[in-house]
């Protein structure tokens, strides 16, 4: 009687062993379902990040949900959309926060749920507020931005406008405070988290946006007609600032960088509307992502930390002593039309 209880006993446990290895082998085998959520749908940097996981989805046989805000900012609607992911069955959530504070306790629930969550480009605040970060690393594009002004301007007097992102974006901050560290101010670091205004006579936000980008910059002439150095978050902002130097026939007396390395920013270096660049990679911030769950999916493995997408200066008229790439580099390598 002992030896039958002791070969059912044994039996039991050989159906549950075999039961939850099937389990695992399915849940291995099903197709991951991964959420990529954006700032926006229109600006062209996330139609690219979108086209570059659609595509690593559609290789690598993984299901994609996508979903944004309705403008830059729009907190509550990329909460909803991850809410929607999450109840939909993502295991990986892909995320461009809009409010890097704002939108930490919804990434907290879905990640006490088992949900893996990556931010791209846009770091939350605290970092710790995702399992991983794969962006540009956007204060070494300002120093880049930065070191290429301070050779260009040799010999002048800067006069320094900045069109800025919005209030306490981090994005914003480190593009910022690069570009002065790149520049030469003094006690910047990557780790500096208010943006810095020194060297700098004016300082207006733009939001990215090229009409609001043209009305900062015409804020700042009437300040001080003097600027002669003009640094933008965005390429955008970029063609905002200068069609307000033009208005006022000052657009060849300017200097404008900028950051991001858009197809238009890139031609608009071609045509003499930027004088230089920081080129990166939004497709690759999303691929990178996808392959991210994929792996999730299949091993439990979470991604983590930091990982550095790349960034390139682009301009037609290098300086001495700053790496850079030319257009027809750019342009091959740009997003958006």
């Amino acid at each position: 009687m002992h030896n039958t209880k002791l070969m059912l006993t044994s039996a039991a446990l050989t159906l549950t062993a075999a039961a939850a290895l099937s389990a695992a082998l399915a849940q291995s085998t099903a197709q991951p379902i991964i959420g990529l959520i954006t700032k926006t749908e229109t600006n062209p940097f996330f139609v690219k990040m979108k086209e570059g996981a659609e595509k690593e989805a559609t290789r690598l046989g993984a299901k994609l949900l996508t979903g944004a805000g309705k403008s830059d900012g729009d907190n509550a609607g990329q909460v909803t959309a991850l809410e929607n992911m999450v109840a939909a069955g993502a295991k990986t959530i892909l995320i461009t926060p809009s409010d890097s504070k704002a939108i930490v306790p919804a990434l907290a629930k879905a990640r006490a749920a088992g949900v893996m969550v990556i931010a791209l480009d846009t770091p939350t605040d605290p970092i710790s507020g995702v399992d991983a970060l794969f962006a540009t690393d956007n204060y070494k594009a300002g120093v880049l931005i930065g070191q290429y002004a301070k050779k260009a301007m040799a010999g002048k007097k800067a006069v320094i406008a900045a069109m800025d992102y919005n209030p306490g974006q981090p994005v914003g901050i480190l593009r910022h405070n690069g570009f002065l560290a790149g520049f030469g101010v003094k006690g910047i670091t990557a780790a500096t988290k208010d943006q810095v205004n020194t060297s700098v006579v004016c300082s207006q936000n733009s939001f990215g946006d090229q009409a609001k980008g043209q009305t900062a910059m015409e804020n700042c002439l009437q300040k001080n007609p003097d600027i002669n150095l003009v640094y933008t978050i965005n390429e955008p902002a970029a063609a905002g600032a200068y069609q307000a130097l033009k208005a006022v026939g000052k657009e060849k007396d300017v200097l404008i960088v900028s950051v991001d390395g858009g197809c238009a920013g890139v031609r608009n270096i071609v045509d003499g509307v930027i004088g230089a660049t920081s080129q990166q990679y939004p497709l690759k911030m999303a691929s990178m992502g996808v392959a991210a769950g994929v792996n999730y999916a299949k091993t439990g493995k979470k991604a983590v930390g930091y990982t550095d997408t790349g960034v390139t200066l682009i301009t037609d008229k290098p300086a001495s002593g700053v790496t850079s790439k030319d257009t027809k580099f750019g342009l091959a390598s740009c997003w958006g039309q």
